[in-house]
């Protein structure tokens, strides 16, 4: 693949299928990389449908990018709980094809400017220690490790680790 950087690199919304394109990036990353089972594809699907069904735009927000029309990522902002925990931060992810080239920084700067705009007090994502690539992002934007704890679920264990981010 050609750099994306010389190609045109457009974010979007919800489109027709993209919820499939998302939760098939997801389950074929983690279980190829991580070993994860069917159960972190079934959770994954039902959480993303459940979301897509109760979105408000003045609360929540879906970014799509996609690579001379190819979808390349997406990062989501669930805003339900936004005045207890906090909003959160969901399906983060970027199609390794096009990793390195500043689209998972250009969704995260994204996501986290429309919870300024829309008024959240902080921001939050669960994670697990190993995606070094995103952690690095995450730090960036100024989010910090607030909690940590091994966790046995999709298949393995894994250390599960909380990020916040206070607005």
């Amino acid at each position: 693949m050609q750099d994306p950087a010389v190609h045109e690199v457009r974010v979007t919304g919800y489109y027709p299928g993209v919820l499939g394109k998302i939760i098939e990036l997801h389950a074929v990353y983690y279980h190829r990389n991580w070993a994860f089972d069917l159960s972190f594809e079934v959770q994954e699907a039902r959480e993303l449908a459940d979301f897509l069904g109760r979105f408000r735009d003045d609360r929540d927000g879906l970014w799509v990018a996609n690579v001379d029309g190819s979808f390349a990522g997406a990062i989501a902002i669930d805003g339900i709980q936004t005045d207890g925990e906090g909003a959160r931060l969901r399906w983060f992810i970027v199609d390794p094809n096009f990793q390195g080239y500043g689209i998972g920084a250009r969704l995260i700067d994204q996501a986290v400017a429309f919870c300024r705009k829309a008024g959240h007090q902080r921001v939050f994502l669960w994670t697990f220690r190993g995606l070094e690539a995103a952690r690095r992002l995450y730090e960036r934007a100024g989010f910090k490790l607030t909690q940590q704890h091994e966790v046995d679920q999709w298949g393995g264990v894994i250390l599960e680790q909380k990020y916040e981010l206070a607005l």
